[in-house]
């Protein structure tokens, strides 16, 4: 298993922050692409009338850059993977996933463009303007192309109907648009609408085998360190029956109240899920300072070679003679070291290193920790 330290030691709050930023900008970009159409064709109606369309667009594409503005800051703070705040600005820089991060900074420079050139439209000319305003529309696609190379959802369902209606509704705006043009020339007309079609039904081809298709997150650019990898799959799938989350208990008797140290012999294996993820499972028995069973599961998406790239986790210590678990999660990974804070009390954590030595299915090591307030 290689790992280096997990995005957790700022907490998930960044890590789904992260995620849920970067869609919402997608989804109010696309939503800034449509208003765009419709004001280039001078839509109205007697509710709607132009000044409310150009408002709107003017409205929806400084949200769509507030929330990418967002995304960046939250992807660098988070200290999962290796991105700083260069690689926001600067392309395919980056060694996380270069080519498909860096379409990111091309679709959030763009956008900066646009919001910049708009803001000095006065002074730069009306020309020079709308030469940016339309170039500054690439930033759609880019951005789509970044989701779905960089993004974590991007093999769930509820993500690929976001981001195919977001594709069908930029083609038939663009249609619209082809139609509404009384003096396109037919064959511009079939021009653009040929590469439209073709660009959406290559985005679709190229995700089926690409971001859709297993080990996309080794093939993408991802660090091999970022990566966990278990040896082997074994007939271990405990944490596939069990949630991921247990429900912390106030009380755990034997637990250590001092520091302590001990050591670990256990076995490590894959199971898959019903939602497309994998869980990686470290079952074992502590003896030393802890003496007692040990559960960790890391749950995430499937990488090549098997393994997950880790986006949730669950620690678990059992005392011998205990009837009742006592939960944590894992708040970093360093090399093939796991730190996790487990729940002793409603006041007080029990704050573990575990080191581990993996040979075949079975894994050995040392656990130790030391107790702290909540």
């Amino acid at each position: 298993m290689s790992v280096v330290v997990a995005a957790s030691n700022n907490g998930k709050e960044l890590w789904y922050l992260t995620r849920g930023s970067g869609i919402v900008a997608l989804l109010l970009l696309t939503a800034s692409v449509l208003l765009g159409v419709a004001n280039t064709t001078r839509w109205k109606t007697d509710r709607w009338p132009r000044f409310i369309v150009y408002g709107l667009h003017r409205n929806v594409t400084l949200l769509a850059l507030t929330f990418t503005v967002v995304h960046v800051v939250t992807t660098i703070v988070d200290s999962f993977a290796p991105i700083g705040l260069v690689d926001a600005f600067v392309p395919f820089l980056s060694p996380y996933r270069p080519f498909w991060l860096g379409l990111g900074t091309v679709a959030f420079d763009l956008l900066l463009a646009l919001i910049v050139t708009s803001f000095l439209r006065r002074r730069i000319g009306t020309r020079a303007w709308r030469a940016v305003h339309w170039l500054a529309y690439a930033s759609w696609p880019v951005a789509l192309l970044h989701t779905f190379g960089t993004g974590s959802d991007v093999r769930a369902g509820w993500m690929l109907f976001l981001g195919v209606g977001s594709g069908l509704s930029v083609l038939a705006a663009v249609m619209w648009r082809l139609l509404a043009a009384r003096d396109a020339l037919p064959a511009v007309r079939a021009g653009v609408t040929l590469a439209t079609v073709g660009v959406l039904v290559g985005l679709l081809v190229w995700a089926r085998s690409g971001p859709l298709e297993r080990g996309w997150a080794a093939r993408a650019g991802t660090p091999r360190t970022l990566l966990v990898r278990p040896t082997r799959r074994t007939s271990v799938a405990i944490a596939a029956r069990r949630p991921i989350h247990p429900k912390p208990k106030t009380r755990a008797a034997s637990l250590p109240t001092r520091r302590f140290t001990g050591s670990l012999h256990g076995t490590i294996g894959e199971a898959p899920t019903n939602r497309g993820l994998v869980v990686v499972t470290i079952d074992g028995v502590s003896r030393g300072g802890f003496r007692g069973r040990v559960h960790i599961a890391l749950r995430g998406f499937p990488v090549e070679g098997g393994g997950v790239q880790m986006t949730d986790s669950v620690v678990g210590l059992l005392p011998t003679g205990a009837g009742a678990w006592s939960s944590g999660t894992v708040t970093g990974l360093q090399g093939t070291e796991i730190l996790s804070d487990v729940h002793v009390s409603a006041h007080r954590l029990l704050r573990l290193r575990i080191s581990l030595r993996l040979g075949g299915s079975s894994v050995t090591g040392s656990i130790s920790g030391v107790p702290v307030s909540a």
